[in-house]
């Protein structure tokens, strides 16, 4: 939960207890639960607007899709794939590298050894 363990929580609660008291913390965990819901919905809500107004290629669309950081990834990983897909066989052909077929031996160069 947002990188926060068990001890990290713990100490937030003892904080919060000593700050704000233990009469006031139900009344602040409950506005907090209604700013989260409220903050929910109007994400789902501009993400639905979005959807709609995009049209339907676009009905899977979800907001961390349009994060740069997400969209750089995915074009560098599908070029990357597409490059060893294409590439890999050509680059084996012109350096004149071929598979070694079944009980034969790889070349040895004395000279290079």
């Amino acid at each position: 939960m947002f990188g926060i363990g068990l001890p990290e929580l713990a100490v937030i609660l003892v904080v919060a207890v000593m700050v704000f008291g233990p009469d006031k913390l139900p009344d602040l965990a409950r506005q907090a639960g209604r700013l989260m819901r409220q903050a929910r919905s109007m994400a789902n809500a501009a993400r639905d607007e979005l959807r709609a107004e995009l049209g339907p290629e676009f009905a899977d669309l979800e907001l961390r899709d349009l994060d740069p950081r997400e969209i750089v990834r995915k074009h560098i990983a599908e070029a990357m794939a597409e490059d060893d897909e294409d590439e890999a066989p050509a680059r084996r052909a012109r350096r004149g590298q071929r598979p070694l077929g079944e009980g034969e031996r790889p070349p040895y160069d004395d000279d290079a050894t």
